[in-house]
């Protein structure tokens, strides 16, 4: 018998990610926001868009360091979860209301949105998040472990793309509130605040994680022979 090695880390990475995919989308996709550099320039996004890109990160530094395989293992818990989350939610507001609360109508407004956009954040968060780890992986495969920056920031783009060409319609078409032209500025500004965020959170953050990461694990995966399919676990 082979023995599975055992990662100080990846169970606290694993928490993270989930937590992060929870937080944006149960409760930062439904608000929509306008952001404002100085008098010159707003834009409308939602307001899950300022969190959820750490979920990318955290792929990126599973691909990175872990391989591909874990990766794919740690994204199917945080839909799971995501899952278990909106069941939970969903029976909290057939539960009846005291009659003397007067906030269920927005409750159930509020948190029946936030399933939608879960199932579409599902759908999209899956096509986007494996692109993402899959481009990633090959990547380094290709350059041989070399231009690292370009790796993650090149795999970002490619799943960031991909995900947000899906959720964007899939959550908000036909939903009161949130014209067409609503969607296309948050499909515009949720991609260009997802990229800037990554280049911003490479050398900040992202490069000194992996390294870290890379030593403390005694780890730095190549998918030589990895089965890519995101349906295997």
């Amino acid at each position: 018998m082979v023995k599975r090695k055992h990662y100080q880390y990846l169970e606290l990475i694993t928490i993270c990610f989930v937590l992060v995919l929870i937080l944006s989308n149960l409760i930062g996709s439904v608000k929509i926001t306008q952001l404002c550099l100085g008098h010159w320039f707003c834009f409308s996004t939602t307001t899950g868009v300022l969190l959820f890109p750490v979920s990318y990160l955290i792929g990126d530094i599973l691909t990175e360091v872990y391989g591909y395989a874990q990766s794919r293992k740690v994204i199917w818990t945080g839909f799971g979860a995501l899952i278990l989350a909106n069941l939970i939610i969903q029976f909290f507001i057939i539960l009846p209301a005291d009659p003397s609360w007067g906030l269920q109508g927005a409750y159930s407004q509020v948190f029946n949105m936030s399933l939608r956009i879960s199932v579409a954040s599902i759908i999209a968060f899956a096509a986007g998040e494996f692109t993402n780890s899959y481009v990633i992986a090959k990547l380094k495969l290709w350059t041989k472990g070399k231009y690292q920056a370009v790796r993650i920031i090149g795999s970002t783009m490619a799943g960031e793309l991909v995900d947000t060409i899906i959720i964007i319609p899939l959550a908000f078409i036909g939903a009161e509130g949130y014209p067409l032209e609503l969607m296309f500025k948050l499909m515009g500004s949720k991609y260009l605040i997802k990229i800037i965020w990554e280049i911003l959170a490479y050398p900040l953050i992202t490069v000194h994680l992996i390294k870290f990461l890379k030593k403390k694990e005694n780890e730095d995966h190549y998918d030589k022979g990895t089965d890519f399919n995101p349906f295997h676990l």
